[in-house]
């Protein structure tokens, strides 16, 4: 039973991955229904027992004694509290005065260029009233020809195709080889229009591997391509480099999990290390080198080798820092 039960398990856990982007909202809403449900559930008897809580309920007044819709809920009970959420779509804007090309790449935090690409646009001239097509982040909105592959995609739009597999909101007709339906529509991060590419050339980063420890009491993992940097929907490192190149730790600490020949959500075969409350890490290896409760020293001790595990294009290391709970931009802390 249990056995069934663990398998059922981690294929749920599986298609939550896979699909966070498209799935993350209704279940979001069945969780705010569910969790509003035992609420009134519990109301009364929590009423009878703790007099604030019904305090707070006396803030919930009904507006007239023949009308059972309208309520008035007094400005101290709930605090509308503005965050700001994912796109998963593109949105269409229309273009209010004193707007430009770059007031608007900026409001959205895209570049000039996507939306540029994305509307056909030959200048910088816009008009009050347009409508302009504005993508979810930098890149290229694709539709899929007959034949193409995430990996023939990211090639002619000039980008990495694990760039591609990573946007959640990306869908694949099978989501372990990341196989595509002829005229689905693809949003490809940082990709670059074939017309522009031979002017449009971007920075190539390098991590510089293990070298001294910076001020945070970091060092590089390895040494590689930076193929994808921290972003709302990635908030980690992608550095590439040849399979089975030796990963090393970044931080001083002690071994706190690893994870062989799984899928674990994505991270295939994993190490996590943890100093305090900071976690690192280290992501689609193809073995491992240290094991739980072992100590080890930024820079020098092994964690185990470049592989192609888990939710992978190719071989690279998928880098995270933790401080908390919380995921944080590894950057800073290597620099």
């Amino acid at each position: 039973m249990s056995i069934v039960f663990e398998s059922y398990k981690n294929n749920l856990v599986k298609l939550f991955t896979i699909k966070r982007g498209r799935y993350n909202r209704p279940f979001m809403h069945i969780a705010a229904m569910g969790v509003l449900g035992i609420g009134v559930i519990v109301s009364p008897f929590l009423a009878d027992t703790y007099p604030l809580f019904e305090e707070q309920q006396n803030n919930l007044q009904i507006s007239s004694p023949n009308s059972k819709e309208s309520i008035v809920v007094s400005s101290d009970v709930f605090q509308t509290i503005k965050s700001v959420k994912p796109r998963d779509k593109i949105l269409d804007y229309t273009v209010e005065r004193g707007d430009t090309l770059s007031t608007i790449a900026e409001k959205f935090d895209i570049s000039i260029e996507t939306i540029r690409w994305a509307n056909n646009l030959f200048n910088d001239n816009i008009a009050v009233g347009d409508s302009l097509k504005i993508l979810p982040v930098t890149g290229i909105s694709y539709k899929v020809a007959k034949g193409d592959s995430v990996y023939s995609i990211a090639k002619k739009l000039d980008t990495e195709a694990q760039k591609i597999v990573d946007f959640p909101f990306n869908d694949f007709a099978n989501p372990e080889t990341f196989s595509l339906v002829e005229g689905q529509m693809l949003i490809v991060p940082d990709g670059v229009k074939p017309a522009e590419q031979p002017t449009f050339r971007r920075q190539t980063y390098i991590a510089q591997g293990p070298v001294a420890i910076s001020g945070m009491g970091f060092t590089w993992p390895i040494r590689g391509i930076i193929t994808q940097f921290s972003s709302w929907y990635h908030t980690a490192l992608d550095i590439a480099t040849s399979y089975g190149t030796p990963v090393v730790s970044a931080q001083n600490g002690a071994v706190e999990s690893v994870s062989v020949g799984t899928w674990d959500g994505g991270y295939g075969t994993n190490v996590r290390v943890r100093n305090g409350d900071v976690e690192t890490l280290y992501s689609h290896l193809s073995g491992i080198n240290v094991s739980v409760g072992q100590q080890v020293n930024a820079g020098s001790t092994v964690l185990g080798w470049i592989g192609m595990t888990g939710r992978t294009t190719g071989p690279h290391l998928h880098f995270e820092v933790r401080k908390g709970s919380s995921l944080v931009n590894p950057l800073p802390y290597l620099q």
